[in-house]
């Protein structure tokens, strides 16, 4: 009888079921999107002048091919090799790529759904030990490629049909020719074995001669078409040779970093003597050399050849031009390699190179060689996110136009007399993305104090402007100094120059910002740091004048008993100071004892700011600039805290209880048991939340709405009752909002604080309105404390009204950048490790909850409260609880019931990094710590997708055509048939093509739902 119950309820609600899912496929899809930031390791960089266009390769076989902003592709190879060489075939919009498993790949740029993408067409692989690839040289046509191997021989591949050519150059061929040679001067020792082939170059106007230089020092020119050895060459061993334009020199370099300059007719000795630009002690090795000619002075290019012992930890490129120009370019990270970029042709008598490119371990700096001292390019992508280590991010939507307008002019001012003001000299292809209507912002904070601004708006995330609060703070390290950009060397030899933006070496980890808070409306900046320090600061359009730093004391602990052992508060500097353009100090407010910065909370409107530390949290007035309360959260066992680490990790007594008891639950009775009140006693004024009476979302929703979507249904689970920690003071959350807190006809503004323990503190606040908010205080006075049964660490808070949206910031109300809220049937909702709860308020009676989390380790880790907006239908939009937990599963839930509504699996639950920097957005976007320089973007919302779409406009004949399609021969009539053959035959056919029309209807009715697809990029 109860399943014909069933049966007759899911017949009956069908329709609504169907409708809710389509509605749920216009909402919600999850999708990686595109990478910010700079590749993780990179292992290879190659450079296409015709296109215009430049790639990146990863050691974990990745490649990324970038050219004007917004244009981007990427390709990743099948297996987990590093991508050792790259060689782009100019202006045919492919690329070949070398592993380190000696493997060739073959990858091309080709339309496709209105872009171009990226694919790999063919491969080939080399096998034999002695055929290990050392080096590789694409010939002046892009048909071969040469492959010079650590056997000494050099195989040809054909690019078009990408397999090996019948030719090859022996080395035990080009030694018997050496021998021949009667007018030969290599020493015999050379001829018995010089080696691996460690260079190869293509005469730059006759295709036919090839420079080979081996391992131990010989050079060769050997002519291929005849076979012959040309001329030979012996000097040091052998690092990179190069060509001069005209093609009657070349260079050479070495291991002991010198470099000689050859001349090919004539005599086979040097035309100049080695030259050791650091010499004379011993020196590292030049790894590749680069000799350049223009109108007036050649440029000699170079990396490494620093002396051994003073500079052998520098990672330099040098560059000269006649005798007056010579700098050394000092790179914090090992550097991978580099070119240059010239306007000129192949027919052109000199390089002129105009920039030039340098990709190091962790970051690529462009040089601008034209403009007088070489100043580096503004980068437009491919910052360093991690120039210092991120320590907090926080996304902003919808920035107004005059205060984006204000941090791009102060940004500017930033870099004046730094950065090159050319163009940025890469503009290959063609972005198809139009620029958004919008002005979205990524902040970053870092290790060192420092607080970065990116325009996120579009595909390719741009730097714009940079803060740094380390500044305002004295420290064992010194004065700290926050202009980036180039910092210049004192005179000495070599004559270093720093550049590109990589330090990670922070002065005192104390400057590290936790937390980041900005009002767009106001322009005004909160940031929390490591040693208790929060910093406001206000956008300013002019230089302020020097003026003392205001500081405004809050000491959370006040008991004498209590030792702090932690470190000590970062001291403000005391002297006038002065401020540039842009966001200048207010306030500082220090947190005592001063513990990290864990909760940040900003009210403009009201001129108040909230925050926590392990200790408890205080509020401070920073209109009038004054302490309004702090309230410690410590227990009495907590006063001998030494401000470590606070950890939730179970004793192995705890761990071992729990896992007996979850094993006399399964083999127990199925009957469920009354669970205990955890406090039986008086709670003196307390709420103590957790009523089993609570309704879930299934009994209260399905029943209420009629759905009863099997894939819906929240995975409840029960939840442990846990012992007490003593560790478990530490403030999660504090939140502002303009609600019922005392009784349902009267709405004040009110403070809500959650804790590590489940405990949530609610304020009510008197704030002086017009022209009283001077001369008045605010007030605050705390009005009820609701303990969670379950005792998990608050996560999130909000209150949404009748209509189930979250309450707006009243700035944005006033700037009309949101809409009134609905004044009544307000609700709270919580959002703890292990479950979600909704209270009516004023009366904090539980409505719904849903249990999310259990004993097997799983915990909400983030909480957003987004608005999916329909892609069909821009005016239909629903407010949904998203959330993120340690085993990196995404979720999506309803509001006011808590049904879920989708879940995605997006990261690995053992890339802890990732789950713990991701950040949701306002849209429905989402951005995690991919690796350390690096944010991977996705979206769960169908109508938000921010990726690159762009594509290469090649010359015509650079792909084969596509086939016509053929034309289907009609089909002959069929014979004549009686009438009503002709009707059964015409039913049967009916019958048939409904049946096809089912057939394929099939799979979308039941498609697999986008969060169980493995996440691709």
């Amino acid at each position: 009888m109860a399943s014909r119950m069933r049966k007759l309820f899911h017949r009956q609600n069908a329709g609504a079921i169907e409708e809710r899912r389509k509605m749920r496929k216009e909402l919600f899809a999850f999708n990686k999107t595109v990478e910010h930031g700079f590749p993780n390791k990179p292992t290879a960089l190659a450079y296409d002048p015709k296109l215009n266009i430049f790639a990146i390769g990863t050691s974990n076989g990745v490649i990324k091919i970038y050219g004007a902003p917004g244009v981007e592709f990427m390709g990743i190879h099948s297996g987990d090799f590093s991508v050792s060489k790259l060689f782009f075939l100019p202006a045919q919009g492919r690329i070949i790529s070398l592993l380190d498993d000696n493997s060739l790949h073959l990858w091309e740029i080709n339309l496709k759904d209105g872009g171009s993408t990226m694919e790999e067409v063919k491969n080939f692989m080399i096998e034999g030990r002695l055929k290990k690839i050392s080096v590789c040289c694409l010939s002046s046509d892009a048909s071969r490629l040469y492959l010079g191997t650590e056997g000494g021989n050099i195989y040809l591949l054909d690019v078009e049909s990408f397999d090996l050519e019948d030719h090859i150059v022996y080395q035990d061929v080009v030694m018997q020719k050496l021998n021949d040679s009667p007018s030969s001067s290599v020493p015999d020792d050379f001829k018995v074995n010089p080696g691996a082939v460690e260079a190869i170059a293509q005469h730059p106007s006759d295709k036919d001669r090839l420079l080979i230089g081996y391992n131990r020092g010989l050079m060769i020119i050997w002519r291929q078409s005849e076979l012959m050895l040309e001329a030979s060459f012996v000097g040091h061993q052998i690092e990179s040779l190069c060509w001069h334009r005209d093609g009657t020199h070349f260079t050479s370099s070495h291991n002991d970093g010198s470099y000689q300059v050859w001349k090919v007719s004539g005599a086979s000795s040097p035309a100049k003597e080695p030259l050791v630009p650091y010499g004379p002690f011993p020196c590292k090795a030049i790894p590749k050399i680069l000799y350049l000619t223009t109108k007036s002075e050649p440029f000699t290019i170079f990396s490494g050849g620093m002396p051994r012992a003073s500079y052998g930890d520098r990672h330099v490129v040098t560059v000269i031009q006649d005798k007056t120009q010579h700098v050394v370019f000092d790179f914090t990270s090992k550097v991978i390699d580099f070119f240059t970029m010239s306007n000129v042709n192949d027919e052109d008598e000199f390089d002129e190179p105009h920039s030039l490119v340098v990709l190091v371990e962790e970051e690529i700096v462009f040089i601008d060689l034209q403009t007088k001292g070489w100043p580096t390019f503004q980068l437009p992508y491919l910052s360093s996110l991690h120039a210092s280590a991120i320590t907090s991010s926080n996304y902003i939507c919808n920035v107004p136009s005059q205060l984006w307008e204000k941090i791009q002019e102060v940004g500017e001012h930033q870099q004046q007399n730094v950065m090159s003001t050319r163009d940025f000299p890469v503009i290959g292809g063609k972005n198809l993305v139009e620029p958004p209507a919008y002005h979205d912002l990524l902040l970053t904070g870092h290790e060192d104090g420092s607080i970065r601004f990116w325009d996120a708006s579009a595909s390719a995330m741009k730097y714009l402007y940079q803060v740094n609060v380390a500044q305002l703070f004295t420290a064992e390290g010194g004065e700290q100094n926050g202009s980036p950009g180039v910092v210049e060397a004192e005179e000495e030899w070599p004559p270093f120059r720093k550049v590109g933006n990589f330090d990670p070496f922070s002065d005192d980890p104390r400057f590290g910002v936790q937390k980041v808070v900005l009002c767009p409306q106001s322009g005004t900046l909160v940031a929390g740091g490591t040693a208790g320090q929060v910093v406001v600061m206000k956008m300013g359009e002019d230089e302020e004048e020097k003026k003392t730093i205001e500081v405004v004391q809050a000491k959370i602990v006040v008991d004498d008993k209590f030792v702090w052992k932690g470190h000590e508060a970062l001291p403000v500097r005391e002297e006038p100071f002065k401020f540039p353009r842009g966001f200048q100090v207010e306030l500082v407010a220090q947190a005592h004892p001063p513990a990290a910065i864990t909760a940040l909370a900003f009210q403009s409107t009201w001129g108040i700011i909230a925050f926590g530390t392990s200790h408890g949290f205080s509020l401070i007035d920073t209109t009038l600039k004054r302490l309004i309360v702090s309230h410690c959260t410590l227990n009495p066992h907590d006063l001998s805290v030494t401000g470590e680490h606070m950890s939730r990790r179970m004793s192995l007594t705890k761990s071992l209880r729990a896992s007996l008891r979850r094993v006399r639950q399964k083999r127990g009775t199925t009957k469920p048991r009354k669970q205990r009140e955890r406090r039986s006693n008086d709670t003196g004024g307390k709420v103590i939340e957790g009523s089993d009476n609570t309704p879930t979302t299934p009994e209260k929703e399905s029943r209420g709405r009629g759905f009863d979507d099997a894939d819906l249904v929240p995975i409840e689970r029960k939840i442990e009752a846990r012992s007490e920690d003593p560790k478990v003071s530490m403030v999660r959350y504090v939140y502002f909002a303009n609600t019922f807190v005392r009784d349902a006809h009267t709405a004040t503004p009110s403070l809500w604080v959650g804790t590590n323990a489940g405990v949530i503190y609610i304020y009510s606040l008197g704030v002086p309105t017009g022209e009283n908010r001077l001369q008045g205080n605010v007030v605050a006075e705390i009005s009820k404390e609701i303990k969670l049964k379950h005792g998990a660490p608050i996560n999130s808070m909000v209150v949404v009204d009748s209509d189930n949206n979250p309450l707006p910031d009243p700035i944005e109300v006033q700037h009309e950048c949101a809409k009134p809220p609905n004044m009544s049937g307000h609700n709270l909702i919580v959002c703890s490790e292990e479950q979600f709860k909704v209270f009516a308020l004023p009366s904090l009676k539980p409505r719904y909850k849903t249990k999310l989390t259990a004993m097997d380790g799983s915990k909400v880790r983030k909480v957003a409260f987004i608005n999916y907006r329909s892609r069909n239908n821009d005016s239909y939009s629903e407010n949904h609880i998203s959330c993120l937990t340690n085993q990196g599963e995404l979720g999506i839930y309803s509001i006011p019931h808590l049904k879920r509504q989708d879940h995605y699996q997006a990261l690995r639950r053992e890339n802890v990094t990732g789950i713990a920097s991701l950040l949701f957005t306002p849209r429905g976007e989402g951005m995690y710590l991919l690796s350390p320089s690096e944010f991977e973007r996705f979206t769960m919302s169908a109508s938000t997708v921010t990726e690159p779409l762009c594509m290469l406009e090649l010359a015509e004949g650079m792909r084969p055509v596509p086939p016509e399609p053929e034309v289907e021969p009609e089909p002959e009539p069929a014979a004549e048939a009686t009438e009503e053959g002709a009707g059964g035959d015409a039913d049967a056919a009916a019958a048939a093509a409904g049946a096809e029309v089912a057939q394929e209807a099939k799979p979308d009715a039941e498609e697999q739902e986008p969060g169980e697809k493995d996440a691709m990029h």
